[in-house]
C-alpha cells in the first residue's frame, strides 16, 4: 500500500485445507449506531490517532495509501486478517481449501452481518471482487485479482467465482498463485452490501462495514480534520475493541501530531518527525516506539518524462541513484532508524536478498554516477532542474532537501523538492499522470511476502504502477516465481526478477524504515504490528 504521512498481502503452508485459526451523509442512511456509539462501556474511552485525508472515498477496492488504508481495515473484517507477527486468522472465513493448486472452495462463518443488518454472505464477497476486478470500473485494487480465471485489464469480463450457497463460493485461478490464500487479508478482497451497488458514491462517504468499527455519525468524517469511529457492537471476529472508539486526526505536519502526543492531546502516532528523532526514546522512555517494519521507500521516475525515456532514461536514473550518499542521510537525518537499500523489498520479509546483481547501483558511487550521466548527455544534452515532489505534510522535506544536495553536488545540475500541501493532493496527480517531476514513493506491505512488495508496484498494469513501467522480462520471471509452490525456489526467481528492476530502476530505492512512534499516558496495551500500523483494537484507555 502506498505511503502516506510515514509512507499496506503471506505465504501459507501448501496443503489440502488452509483452515486459518481462528451514518451516512449523500442519501445513504443505513448506519447505525448504538446508544453510547456502539461503545463498549459508556462511550468515552476514545483512542485518538494521528492518520491522513484518504486520497479517494472509502471503497475496499479503490483504496492503496495508507490514509485511507488504516479506516478500511477498521471498520471492514475479511476472510482473514494479520495478527501482530503477519500471522493469518481466519476472520469471517470458516475454512479456506486449497482443492488444488488453481482451485478454492471458501466457506464462510455464519452469523455476520453489516452494520445496517443485512447479512455477509457468498455474494458480498463475490459481488465485490468482480466490481472491483471490472475494467470499466477504474478501481486501483483490480491487479489484485490478475490471478483469477476471467480477469482482463482491457474489457469487462467476470471472474471464475461461483456461489454455491449463502456460505459457500469457489475461486478459479488462471494459474497457479503460491501465495493466493495469504493475500486475503487485504483490503481489496473485503464484502461489500448492496448499499454500494445502489449507490457507490454515497457509499464512499459513509461506509456501511462489518469490522471492529464504524462511523460514529452522518458527519463523522470532516474532510481535513478528522474521522471518527466507534465500536461495531456486532461485531464477532477476533479483533474485538479494548476501547470505544477511534479517532483519526488528519494533522498537516508530523510536528504538530508530536507536540500534541507529548501534551496527552492524542493516543497513538507512527511517525516521528525528522526533528525529534535524536530526541523522542528519551522524552517518551517506554512508551517510544523503535522496531523494524515491513516499509520500503523510494522515489520514482516516470519514462514518459523528457529525457528519462530509453537508454538516455535508464543511464540516468543509474546516475541519480549513485549519486545519493544514502548512509549519511540515514545516519545523519534519521538518526539510524532506517537503514540504506540494497533491494527493492524489506529485511523482515523471508527471502530478502542484499547480494542481489547489480545492486552496486544502489551504492554511493560519485565518480561513476558522472560518468552515467556524460553518456546519457552524449545521447541528448540535459536541460531544466531535477524536480523531486513530496507530501508536505508527512515528514519528508528534511531527507528530500539532504537527497536534493547530494544530486546537486554529485553531477553539478540544478535540482529542487517539489512540495505538495498534502499526501491526497500529490497521490492525485501521480494517479492521473499528470505530474511532471519525479516524485516520493513508498510501500507499507499488504502481507510479508516478497510478491507483495514488486507485483502490484512493477508488473505491467498494476494498479500501484506509478511509472508505468513495463518489461516482458520481469513480467515472465514474477509470474514464474509466484507459480512456484516451493517457498525457496519462488524467492529465488523473484530475487532474480529484481535484477531485471535495479538494471531499469523504475523505481530508485532509497532505504528500509523502521516505524517510530509513541503513545500516550492516557493508554495501555498499545502494539506497533509487522507493517508498522498500531492493532488499534487492542489498546485501552487508562
Amino acid at each position: 500500500m502506498q505511503l502516506g504521512t510515514i509512507g499496506k498481502g503471506m505465504a501459507l503452508a501448501a496443503a489440502a485445507t488452509l483452515a486459518l485459526a481462528a451514518c451516512s451523509s449523500g442519501g445513504n442512511p443505513e448506519v447505525t449506531t448504538g446508544s453510547t456509539g456502539g461503545g463498549t462501556t459508556d462511550g468515552t474511552a476514545i483512542v485518538y490517532a494521528n492518520g491522513s485525508e484518504p486520497q479517494n472515498p472509502l471503497v475496499p477496492g479503490n483504496t492503496n495509501e495508507t490514509g485511507g488504508g488504516k479506516i478500511i481495515d477498521s471498520i471492514f473484517a475479511g476472510l482473514v486478517y494479520y495478527d501482530a507477527t503477519g500471522a493469518a486468522i481466519n476472520e469471517v472465513a470458516d475454512s479456506i481449501v486449497a482443492d488444488d493448486p488453481q482451485n478454492f472452495t471458501i466457506t464462510l462463518k455464519d452469523g455476520w452481518t453489516f452494520t445496517n443488518g443485512e447479512p455477509v454472505t457468498a455474494n458480498s464477497f463475490v459481488d465485490a471482487w468482480q466490481y472491483t476486478a471490472l475494467a470499466s470500473n477504474g478501481q486501483l485494487g483490480a491487479y489484485f485479482f490478475e490471478d483469477i480465471a476471467g480477469f482482463s485489464y482491457d474489457e469487462d469480463s467476470p471472474l471464475a467465482l461461483t456461489v454455491i450457497d449463502d456460505l459457500t463460493f469457489t475461486v478459479e485461478l488462471s494459474k497457479p498463485a503460491a501465495d493466493f490464500a495469504q493475500r486475503l487479508g487485504y483490503a481489496a478482497y473485503f464484502p461489500l452490501p448492496q448499499a454500494f451497488f445502489d449507490d457507490p458514491e454515497a457509499f464512499g462517504t459513509a461506509p456501511i462495514g462489518n469490522g471492529p468499527y464504524m462511523l460514529a455519525s452522518a458527519d463523522a468524517w470532516q474532510r481535513d480534520v478528522q474521522i471518527e469511529l466507534v465500536t461495531n457492537p456486532d461485531y464477532q471476529g477476533g479483533r474485538a475493541p479494548q476501547n470505544d472508539g477511534l479517532t483519526f486526526v488528519f494533522y498537516a505536519t508530523q510536528e504538530a501530531a508530536y507536540a500534541d502526543l507529548l501534551s496527552n492531546n492524542v493516543d497513538v502516532i507512527d511517525g516521528i518527525p525528522d526533528s525529534s528523532l535524536a530526541t523522542y526514546q528519551t522524552e517518551l522512555g517506554d512508551r517510544a516506539v523503535n522496531q523494524a517494519a515491513a516499509i520500503f521507500q523510494s522515489f520514482t521516475i516516470p519514462e514518459r518524462l523528457p529525457r528519462f525515456s530509453g537508454e538516455e532514461g535508464r543511464l540516468r536514473r543509474q546516475a541519480l541513484s549513485m549519486s545519493i550518499n544514502r548512509q549519511e542521510i540515514t545516519d545523519v537525518i534519521f538518526q539510524g532508524t532506517r537503514t540504506p537499500a540494497s533491494d527493492f523489498t524489506s529485511p523482515v520479509v523471508d527471502g530478502w536478498s542484499n547480494s542481489l546483481q547489480g545492486a552496486e547501483v544502489l551504492e554511493y558511487n560519485p565518480d561513476k554516477a558522472v560518468e552515467l550521466w556524460a553518456q546519457a548527455d552524449a545521447i541528448s544534452p540535459w536541460e531544466g532542474t531535477f524536480k523531486l515532489a513530496y507530501n508536505a505534510d508527512g515528514g519528508h522535506q528534511a531527507w528530500v532537501d539532504a537527497t536534493i544536495n547530494s544530486i546537486k553536488n554529485t553531477l553539478g545540475i540544478d535540482a529542487e523538492g517539489d512540495p505538495y500541501a498534502t499526501f491526497a493532493e500529490l497521490r492525485g496527480d501521480v494517479t492521473n499522470d499528470t505530474i511532471t517531476s519525479a516524485f516520493r514513493t513508498g510501500w507499507q506491505a499488504d502481507y510479508p511476502g516478497l510478491y507483495n512488495f514488486l507485483g502490484p508496484l512493477y508488473a505491467t498494469g498494476a494498479g500501484s504502477n506509478d511509472g508505468d513501467y513495463s518489461s516482458a522480462e520481469f513480467d515472465a520471471l514474477l509470474q514464474e516465481g509466484i507459480s512456484n509452490p516451493d517457498t525457496a525456489e519462488r524467492n529465488t526467481i523473484l530475487q532474480q526478477a529484481q535484477e531485471v528492476l535495479l538494471k531499469d530502476l523504475p523505481a530508485i530505492p532509497l532505504w528500509y524504515s523502521n516505524v517510530n512512534g509513541g503513545y500516550s499516558e492516557n493508554v495501555s496495551n498499545v502494539t506497533f504490528g509487522w507493517n508498522s500500523v498500531p492493532l488499534y483494537y487492542e489498546i485501552t484507555k487508562n
